[in-house]
């Protein structure tokens, strides 16, 4: 995070917000099932394994295609060069539409495999030297870089930078309850709100000066 200027931090949070509220969407949407927190997958993978194997199967597609909306999403920031950023939040931006329009049609089914799809392609946004800058799905080593600061202060050292970190993590979680607080109010909507997010962050990365 600390190695961007201020407007591609707030892109950064904005989109770490998205995620938050995709994520919190789908997780009350598709009975406890993540389509962005591939760790959570993970560990419900195991436990159906071991439990009930038979379940295991939501958590494993989940958890293919997320790795194929990151595929996806690298493709087209490769090919995108200079101007990716834009690119892959187009990308994304369809995918949330069509999570939202497949909602509005009846095909329930179709809502998780898209947003999951959309949430692997969001990784894309932030890339240094062909990999990812900045985990915006995912809060763990953020998390471990806010502590290593507050470590650091009990030392007796000064390490700035962290309150990116905390900020990140701020706007996933601050979109998680507002995820929340929408599929539970206007549960028809939640998803297109996300897409109007996803086209507000579009816009803004429009606005930036392409990459190098």
């Amino acid at each position: 995070m600390n190695q961007f200027d201020r407007k591609r931090q707030l892109l950064a949070i904005g989109l770490a917000g998205l995620a938050g509220y995709v994520d919190s969407v789908g997780f009350l949407s598709a009975d406890g099932y993540f389509v962005s927190f591939m760790s959570g997958n993970t560990t419900r993978l195991g436990v159906n394994l071991g439990r009930n194997p038979a379940q295991a199967l939501i958590p494993a597609l989940l958890i293919a295609g997320f790795i194929l909306g990151v595929a996806a999403g690298t493709v087209v920031s490769g090919r995108a060069g200079a101007r990716r950023k834009p690119a892959v939040l187009a990308l994304v931006c369809t995918l949330v539409l069509g999570a939202a329009s497949s909602h509005a049609l009846g095909w329930p089914l179709a809502v998780p495999a898209l947003l999951v799809l959309a949430m692997g392609a969001l990784n894309n946004t932030f890339q240094r030297g062909g990999d990812v800058a900045v985990g915006l799905t995912y809060m763990t080593g953020a998390l471990v870089k806010l502590g290593q600061a507050l470590g650091a202060v009990l030392l007796g050292e000064r390490r700035a930078g962290w309150a990116a970190y905390l900020l990140l993590w701020s706007g996933l979680a601050t979109g998680a309850v507002l995820g929340a607080l929408a599929w539970s109010h206007v549960a028809a909507g939640a998803l297109w709100a996300a897409g109007g997010w996803g086209l507000a962050m579009l816009v803004l990365a429009l606005r930036l000066p392409a990459d190098s």
